[in-house]
C-alpha cells in the first residue's frame, strides 16, 4: 500500500480563515505591522511604570482571617506600618573597649532622634562574654517600606561604623534583610531581559544557521513582553492584582519563552509549505491556518492552568496566575497577528542560506522494509518499519524520517518495554521528593552569596540567647491583659525579660516579647506554635499571636494549604481542555499522566542537586505548587503539538503511522522550542535569591525531560503500545486502522482516494 500526497481538505474553523486572511494579506499583514507598532509606542510608557506597583510585604499577602494578619492590623493602628526593626551587632573577638562602649551610647541616642522611629530603641545590650553588643531600632518606612529601607538601612549602617577602628559592624534584623534583598533585586529586570536575549539569540542561531532569521521571533517577543508588562501595570493600578518583583521576573522568562515557542512552531509549518507552494502568502495561509490551532490550544491550557492560582489563599499566589496568563495570552496575540505578518512580508530571503525553495520536499524511510518519495507520494513497506516509509513519502517534506524518524522506529520495534523502561526510570529520579523540606527558608537561606544581614544574624546567634529584634506580638482583650502577659512570660523560647509593658492599640491590649532563637528559624517557629497554644488556655482573652516569625510561619502554612488545593484543580483544568481537544479519554489521561510523571521526577531530581550541588538545606513553601503548575502547563503544550499533528496524520494513516509521522515532523521543532524555554528559564540560576535559584533550575530541568524523554519517547511508546484505543471513545477509535492508510492507492494508479473518512 501506498500512502497519498494530497492535501487534506481545509477544516479550519472560520475565526481562523478570518484571521488569516487578515495577518496573511498582500495588503493587509502591513496594516497589523502598523497597529502593532502604534501599539508598542502607547504600551513602552505603561510596562516601564510595572516596578512602581509592586508589592512585596509578606503580611499583606496572607489571607485576612490568618493570625497573624489579624495582629499585623492592630499594630498598623497607631503608624503608618508596623515596625520594622534593625539590629545593630558590634563584635570586637578581644572584648569592647570603653571608647566602644561610649560609643554605642552615643549611636543609641543618635538613633533615637531618627525620624523615622517607629517605637523605642533598645539597648545598648552587652553579650555576657563582653566581645558584642547590639542595638535594635524600630522604623516605620510607612506603607511600602521596601521602596525606603534601602536609604534607611543605609544611613544606619554609615553611622554604625563611624569612628569603629578594629570593631566589626553589621546592620542586619528585618530591615537588614529586605535591605539586602532590595540591593539584590535592584537592576535585575534589566539584566534578567539582557540574559534572557541572549540565550534566545544563541539557541535560535543554533536552530536556523541564519544571520537574520532570528531577529524576528526576537523582536516580536519583545513586543509581546512589553505589552504584558503594560497590562499587568493596568491591572495591579486599577484592579488590585498583586504583583511582586518574582512574579515581575518570572512574567520576562515566561513571555519571551513562550512567544518563541509558538514562533518556532509557526516558522517550521512555514518552511514546510513553503516548500509546496511558490506564492508566499499562501504558504503563510496554510501553515497559520495548521498551526494556529495546536498553537491556541497550547497558550489557552497554559493560561487555565495558571489562572488556577486565583484560587489561592496567598495574595502573591493568587496574583502570579493571572500575571503569568497575561504573559502567555499576549505572546500568543503577538506571534499570531504581527509575528507572521513580519515573517510573510519579509520574503524567503529572510531564511538565507537555507532559503526553502519550492517543490524541494523530500520524504523517506529507513529501514529494510520500507520506503517513500516526497513528491510522487509513493511509498511501500509492511509494519510498523514499512509503514513509516510510505507515510513519510506521502507527506512529502512534512515526513522526513531525518533523526526523530529514527528515533520513532527504534521506540517501534519494542513500545511496551520502551515504556515500561522509561516510566521506571522517571520513578527512580522521583524518589529523591523524600529529601524534599518545604517548610520554607529562613532569612539566612533566602540568599545566595555574601550578605550583611546574614553574617550580622551569625554574630547575634552566636552571642545572645534572645532572638535578632524581631519580637513576638500578642493583642488580646484589655481586662485579660495581665493573665495574657504571666502566661507569656512562662512559654520556653519566650525571653520573659524582654515582655514590653501592655499597651491599647485598636481597643485592644498589646504587648510584644523577644524569641529566644533567631526571627524566622525553625525553633523560633515553634515557639510560635507554643505560644499560640498557651494563649488557648484563656480563652476568654480572645488572644492572637502574630509578628514577623508568625507572619512567615502563617505564610508556608497558607502555601502548603494552596497546593494541596490547587494541584488537583489544575490537574482536573488541563485534563478537561485536553479531553474537548482531542476528543478522547484515554489520551488525555496518558498525556497528563506523562507529564505528573515528569513532574515527580524533575521535582525529585532538582531536590537532590540543591542538596548535594548548590548547598540548599531547605525549599521555598511555594516550590512545588509553582513547579507542578509551570510544568504541567508547559509540560502539556509539547504533547499538545506532538498529539494535535498525530491526531491530524491519524484521519489519513492510522494510529501507529501517524504516531512516527508526528514524531518525525514535529521532533525538531519541539526540540527547539524545549530548549528555549527551558534556556529562559536557566537564566533565573544566576540571581541571588534562593527561591528563584530553585524555580529557575527545577522548570529548566523539568522542560528538558520533558521535552527529550517524555515528549520523544514515552508518549510515542504508549501511542504506538495502544494504538487506535488511544483516541477512544471517539469515532476515530473505531474508524482508525492502526497498521495501514485510511487513504488507500495503488503505485502508478494516480492519487490516492479517501477510503474511509473521518471528521473530527
Amino acid at each position: 500500500m501506498t500512502a497519498p500526497t494530497g492535501e487534506p481538505p481545509d477544516r479550519s474553523a472560520p475565526n481562523v480563515r478570518a484571521l488569516v486572511g487578515l495577518v496573511a494579506g498582500r495588503r493587509t499583514s502591513w496594516v497589523v505591522l502598523g497597529f502593532w507598532l502604534v501599539a508598542a509606542v502607547v504600551t513602552a510608557g505603561l510596562a516601564d511604570r510595572l516596578g512602581s506597583v509592586q508589592d512585596d510585604d509578606s503580611g499583606s499577602s496572607l489571607p485576612a482571617g490568618a493570625e497573624s494578619a489579624q495582629v499585623l492590623r492592630v499594630q498598623t493602628s497607631t503608624a503608618s506600618e508596623a515596625p520594622l526593626a534593625a539590629v545593630v551587632v558590634y563584635s570586637r573577638p578581644t572584648g569592647l573597649t570603653g571608647a566602644d562602649r561610649a560609643k554605642l551610647a552615643a549611636d543609641a541616642r543618635g538613633f533615637a532622634g531618627r525620624a523615622d522611629l517607629g517605637g523605642t530603641v533598645v539597648g545598648p545590650t552587652l553579650a555576657a562574654d563582653g566581645t558584642a553588643a547590639r542595638i535594635a531600632i524600630p522604623l516605620d518606612l510607612g506603607p511600602d517600606p521596601f521602596d525606603r529601607v534601602a536609604e534607611a538601612v543605609g544611613t544606619i549602617r554609615e553611622a554604625a561604623r563611624r569612628d569603629t577602628t578594629g570593631m566589626t559592624v553589621y546592620v542586619t534584623g528585618p530591615a537588614g534583610a529586605l535591605a539586602d534583598q532590595s540591593a539584590a533585586v535592584s537592576g535585575l529586570d534589566r539584566r534578567l531581559l539582557l540574559a534572557t536575549v541572549a540565550v534566545v539569540v544563541v539557541i535560535l542561531l543554533v536552530t536556523y544557521r541564519s544571520p537574520v532569521l532570528w531577529l524576528l521571533p526576537v523582536l516580536c517577543a519583545g513586543l509581546a513582553l512589553v505589552a504584558a508588562q503594560a497590562v499587568v501595570y493596568l491591572l495591579a493600578r486599577y484592579g488590585q492584582l498583586t504583583v511582586t518583583a518574582d512574579s515581575s521576573a518570572i512574567l520576562t522568562i515566561l513571555v519571551f519563552g513562550a512567544a518563541t515557542d509558538y514562533g518556532l512552531l509557526l516558522i517550521a509549518r512555514y518552511r514546510e509549505e513553503l516548500r509546496r507552494h511558490r506564492d508566499r502568502y499562501d504558504a503563510m495561509g496554510l501553515a497559520l491556518r495548521r498551526s494556529a490551532p495546536a498553537i491556541l490550544a497550547s497558550a489557552g491550557t497554559a493560561a487555565a492552568a495558571m489562572s488556577c492560582l486565583l484560587l489561592a489563599d496567598l495574595g502573591w499566589t493568587r496574583g502570579l496566575g493571572p500575571v503569568l496568563a497575561v504573559g502567555v495570552l499576549t505572546g500568543l496575540v503577538v506571534m499570531l497577528t504581527a509575528f507572521p505578518a513580519l515573517l510573510v512580508s519579509c520574503g524567503r530571503w529572510v531564511f538565507w542560506p537555507a532559503r526553502p525553495r519550492y517543490d524541494s520536499g523530500v520524504g523517506f524511510g529507513s529501514g529494510t522494509t520500507g520506503f517513500g518519495s516526497g513528491t510522487s507520494g509513493s511509498g511501500s513497506g509492511s509494519g510498523i518499519s514499512g509503514s513509516v516509509g510510505g507515510a513519510a513519502g506521502a507527506v512529502g517534506g512534512v515526513g522526513v524520517v531525518g533523526w526523530w524518524g529514527r528515533i520513532g522506529l527504534l521506540v517501534a520495534r519494542r513500545p511496551r518495554v520502551t515504556w515500561l523502561a522509561t516510566t521506571l526510570a522517571l520513578g527512580t529520579l522521583a524518589l529523591g521528593v523524600v529529601q524534599l523540606d518545604a517548610t520554607g527558608l529562613t532569612a539566612q537561606e533566602s540568599f545566595r552569596g555574601s550578605h550583611e544581614s546574614v553574617h550580622g544574624e551569625r554574630v547575634l546567634t552566636r552571642h545572645f540567647a534572645s532572638g535578632t529584634g524581631t519580637p513576638i506580638a500578642v493583642v488580646s482583650r484589655p481586662d485579660q491583659a495581665e493573665r495574657v502577659r504571666a502566661v507569656l512570660g512562662t512559654v520556653a523560647g519566650v525571653d520573659p525579660r524582654s515582655l514590653t509593658s501592655t499597651e491599647l492599640r485598636a481597643g485592644q491590649a498589646y504587648l510584644e516579647a523577644m524569641l529566644a532563637h533567631p526571627a524566622g528559624s525553625r525553633a523560633a517557629y515553634d515557639t510560635v506554635d507554643r505560644v499560640r497554644a498557651a494563649m488557648r488556655t484563656v480563652p476568654e482573652a480572645r488572644a492572637l499571636v502574630g509578628g514577623e516569625t508568625a507572619i512567615q510561619l502563617d505564610v508556608q502554612r497558607t502555601a502548603r494549604s494552596d497546593r494541596n488545593l490547587l494541584m488537583p484543580i489544575v490537574f482536573a483544568v488541563v485534563f478537561a481542555i485536553l479531553v474537548l481537544l482531542l476528543r478522547s479519554l484515554v489520551a488525555p489521561l496518558l498525556l497528563v499522566g506523562t507529564v505528573v510523571l515528569s513532574f515527580a521526577a524533575a521535582l525529585g531530581a532538582s531536590v537532590l542537586v540543591f542538596r548535594y550541588v548548590f548547598g540548599f538545606t531547605g525549599e521555598d513553601s511555594s516550590l512545588p505548587l509553582y513547579l507542578f503548575v509551570f510544568l504541567v502547563a508547559l509540560g502539556v503544550d509539547y504533547n499538545i503539538f506532538l498529539m494535535t499533528r498525530v491526531r491530524e496524520e491519524t484521519v489519513r494513516y492510522g494510529t501507529r503511522r501517524a504516531t512516527l509521522i508526528g514524531l518525525a515532523a514535529t521532533g525538531g521543532v519541539i526540540t527547539s522550542a524545549g530548549l528555549v524555554l527551558a534556556g529562559t528559564f536557566a537564566v533565573l540560576t544566576t540571581l541571588p535569591l534562593t527561591m528563584i535559584v530553585q524555580l529557575g533550575f527545577a522548570v529548566a530541568f523539568g522542560i528538558l525531560l520533558d521535552t527529550i524523554v517524555v515528549r520523544s519517547v514515552l508518549v510515542p511508546a504508549l501511542s504506538l503500545d495502544v494504538g487506535r484505543y488511544l483516541w477512544w471513545p471517539h469515532r476515530l477509535f473505531r474508524d482508525a486502522d492502526p497498521d495501514g492508510p485510511m487513504m488507500r492507492s495503488e503505485p502508478g494508479t494516480g492519487p490516492a482516494t479517501p477510503a474511509d473518512t473521518v471528521t473530527g
